[in-house]
């Protein structure tokens, strides 16, 4: 980590990297590890990039949020939200509303740490650490009960998260049951890694990366065709399932320069009717 810092939790392995913390480093963020950095410059040597990618990722969550705000969502709950860093999800409804409350989840525990100390002020917000799986405990905590209204719209965000699921975990029945757990109204924000966005190093970059991973943190990027199965029971809002570049941009910032980095995660968002 740039600095010791003494929150950080004594049960993390600082020699084995992490998605959350090599994505941090990506983002130019001061929560990660020396060898958190060494594979995510290995990775960059491969894909230069994958900084941008993370760039666009985060421009997605500013605009899905704002969308669902739009929408009359007053109620969010991101799953896998990471290590906060620039532009995190109660910041952006907040701005728009105060009154929006956020529920932050991640398995992580450099990632909660973090975020209890950012949102100790904040009593509209929370952070649980639990499983993605664990999809009843989830919703039945203290924290979701507190500040997720059953009867109201919610706003689900899983950016980046779902392509560490593997097929064997069943991702799509996953997904089933946070819909079921959801209000009509509420939304679904998913962000993944594209096998068939044309990368011609992405296979490279991904082998790297799994070498650099315990078995907890693969990555299993997938198509277009796979990531559309995690929408099931939602209505996808327009222009559905792209490049996360191009779910509507609001502006050049949002675009890469590189083409291939536009589609490289996929993005979408969906409607529970």
């Amino acid at each position: 980590m740039t600095g010791e810092l003494s929150w950080v939790p004594p049960e993390i392995d600082t020699t084995v990297p992490n998605p959350a913390r090599v994505y941090d480093f990506w983002l130019d963020g001061d929560h990660n590890f020396a060898a958190d950095r060494a594979l995510g410059e290995q990775i960059l040597k491969i894909m230069p990039g994958v900084r941008d990618a993370a760039r666009l990722n985060r421009a997605f969550l500013r605009r899905a949020a704002r969308y669902m705000v739009d929408a009359g969502v007053r109620q969010f709950l991101d799953v896998g939200s990471g290590i906060p860093t620039v532009g995190n999800l109660h910041e952006i409804v907040q701005q728009v509303d105060p009154a929006c409350r956020v529920l932050y989840v991640d398995r992580e525990p450099v990632a909660v740490a973090h975020s209890e100390l950012l949102l100790q002020d904040n009593d509209n917000c929370a952070v649980l650490q639990a499983d993605l799986r664990d999809v009843n405990d989830i919703f039945d905590a203290e924290p979701a009960r507190r500040l997720l209204d059953p009867e109201q719209p919610t706003g689900v965000f899983m950016l980046l998260l779902l392509h560490f699921v593997p097929d064997e975990w069943e991702p799509a029945g996953i997904l089933a049951r946070y819909r079921d757990r959801l209000a009509p109204g509420s939304f679904l924000a998913v962000t993944h890694v594209a096998a068939d966005s044309g990368s011609e190093r992405l296979d490279e970059a991904v082998e790297v990366y799994k070498t650099g991973q315990n078995q907890q943190n693969q990555p299993f990027p997938r198509t277009h065709d796979q990531v559309l199965r995690f929408f099931e029971g939602f209505d996808l809002v327009e222009p559905g399932l792209v490049g996360c570049a191009m779910w509507n941009p609001e502006g050049v910032g949002d675009m890469s320069d590189d083409p291939s980095v536009n589609s490289l995660p996929y993005a979408g968002v969906g409607r529970k009717p």
